[in-house]
C-alpha cells in the first residue's frame, strides 16, 4: 500500500457554493468518499503565487491547509472533484510513512465524533 498525504492550501476567505467555507466543503467531500482521515490547519501567515502576504487581520485572509491521508489511488481519484473547487491555491500529493494509527484505530469513527 502506497500511503500519501494530499495537501490543499487556500484562505479562510475562500467559499464554496451556498457560502460554505471551502475547507469545510472539501473535508465533507473527503469524508463522504471514504478517505481515511482529514485535518484542517489554520496558519499564522503565508504567501503564494501572487506573492501577497496572507495573515489574520482586518480582512481575515488566514492561510488554511487541509491534510488528507489515504492510499495514493484513493486520493488521486478525488482530484477530479477537488481541483475545480480550488480556484486559487495549491494542491499537492506527498509521500508519507505511517508509524502509528494510535490505540483506538479499530473503533467506529462515527461513534467517536458523536460522543464528543
Amino acid at each position: 500500500m502506497s500511503t500519501r498525504i494530499l495537501m490543499i492550501f487556500c484562505d479562510e476567505t475562500d467559499f464554496w457554493m451556498g457560502g460554505e467555507p471551502l475547507y469545510a466543503a472539501i473535508v465533507r467531500k473527503l469524508h463522504r468518499h471514504g478517505i481515511a482521515g482529514a485535518t484542517v490547519l489554520r496558519g499564522q501567515m503565508g504567501y503564494g503565487v501572487h506573492r501577497r502576504i496572507h495573515k489574520k487581520g482586518l480582512f481575515d485572509e488566514t492561510p488554511i491547509v487541509i491534510l488528507a491521508i489515504d492510499e495514493e489511488k484513493k486520493l488521486r481519484e478525488m482530484l477530479p472533484i477537488l481541483v475545480p473547487m480550488v480556484n486559487e491555491g495549491l494542491i499537492n500529493l506527498v509521500d508519507t510513512e505511517v508509524i502509528s494509527f494510535g490505540a483506538d484505530h479499530g473503533t467506529n469513527a462515527e461513534t467517536q465524533v458523536d460522543e464528543k
